[in-house]
């Protein structure tokens, strides 16, 4: 895929999935209105929902740069993404997001938004385990191996891979 159809089908695609995962259903469920909780707690939020946001940003970045293609299902990537954080933990996107609802849940007092996040979460795993992981096992090979013997998939490693 070249890059201008991988940077347009990744737009359309962060806009459908993260949008709504991070912000068209936190959205309903909390109509942005806040609760009472003292406001330096509230504003810790802030720090999970920028990071999260820079960091889907720069994996979404990351798809059309070296992999050549989208995160979604439908429109892979020519090459394994290996690069950048995902030298750290190989499911970055799905971290990010639930960090930018958790941000979301303090910066909005809402404890909803982390019952919310725990669930995204665990539905987020079951997808990275039994399709992700087996379709890029498929795809992939022994490059796939290597890099997930060597990276986590949730927390993240301090120290990044090397694909030694």
């Amino acid at each position: 895929m070249r890059t201008p159809a991988a940077a347009l089908g990744s737009t359309v695609f962060f806009a459908l999935a993260p949008g709504t995962v991070a912000g068209l259903l936190p959205w309903w469920l909390t109509d942005w209105r806040s609760g009472d909780w003292w406001l330096p707690v509230r504003l810790l939020g802030l720090l999970p929902l920028l990071a999260g946001a820079a960091v889907l940003s720069a994996a979404f970045v990351r798809f059309v740069r070296e992999g050549l293609g989208t995160p979604a299902p439908v429109a892979p990537t020519e090459h394994l993404v290996v690069g950048g954080l995902y030298r750290h933990v190989r499911n970055p996107m799905y971290v990010a997001v639930v960090a930018a609802i958790g941000g979301q849940g303090l910066l909005l007092a809402r404890p909803v938004l982390f019952g919310y996040g725990a669930g995204a979460w665990a539905l987020m795993w079951a997808f990275a385990r039994w399709y992700e992981e087996p379709a890029l096992a498929g795809r992939f090979g022994a490059q796939y191996a290597r890099y997930r013997g060597a990276v986590p998939g949730w927390l993240p490693r301090l120290t990044p891979w090397h694909g030694e």
